[in-house]
Parts: C-alpha cells; structure tokens; sequence
C-alpha cells in the first residue's frame, strides 16, 4: 500500500517515514456495503480501522446514530490498546473503504512503530473520555 493513503490520516500524518513505511506494509484495504456493522458493541476488538471513502453512524445502545464517521476518521484504537472491546457499534451509512491494520499485525510491528502506538493510545485515552 502507498505511504501517502496512509499518511493522508491526521492521526498518522506525523509518523516518521520509516514507521510508515512498516505501517503500508501491514495495512489491507477492506471494502464494506452500505448498511453493514462495521464493529459491534461489546465484541473482542481485533483491528483498527481508518476510513478512506464513505459514512458510518456510530450507534447508541438503544440503536440511535450519535456520530457520523466520514473520510479521516479512525475506528477501533480503543479496543486495541485499551479496552480488548469494542466500545461502540459502528454501522456503514454508505459503501466505505477502510484501511484495515489488524491486532496480530499491529503486535507483529509495534516495537517498530513507537509513534504509531502512541498517536493511537493518544486517540484511544482521548475518546474513551467522552
């Protein structure tokens, strides 16, 4: 995958090239239908997700849209680094492209990617406040 899809994130933007470059390298493009759950409240987080193209509704409990997610925004770091779960429920409003670092390949590189780990946990801390 190219480093500039990538850097393209502002979470990611400032990452040194070597870590991005580590990053592209473990990174998969998923494509996802328009009305699909993207994550599941409560379930085992098991990648982190960046969205390239499209919309999500991020869902309350009960079921009603709070957020909107849109091209830039990033999904599932709490779960990764923090929590082990998912703290939300993420539907695609649209059809959505997402770049997809799973938690196997993210422990595989973490020791390479110290800046990555910690923008993300920045992120992860600043989110779960809300």
């Amino acid at each position: 995958m190219d480093t500039s899809r990538i850097a393209a994130f502002s979470v990611l933007a400032d990452l040194p090239a070597p870590e991005l470059g580590e990053l592209a390298a473990a990174m998969r493009e998923v494509e996802v239908e328009a009305g699909a759950k993207v994550v599941t409240l409560d379930d085992y987080g098991t990648a982190i997700y960046f969205i390239e193209e499209g919309e999500a509704d991020r869902l309350t409990d009960s079921g009603e849209a709070t957020q909107t997610l849109g091209p830039g925004d990033t999904l599932g770091e709490i779960a990764l680094l923090l929590t082990g779960e998912r703290t939300a429920t993420v539907v695609a409003r649209t059809p959505m492209r997402l770049l997809s670092l799973a938690g196997q390949d993210f422990e595989r590189i973490r020791a390479r990617v110290p800046e990555l780990e910690r923008s993300l946990r920045r992120l992860g801390v600043e989110r779960a406040r809300r």
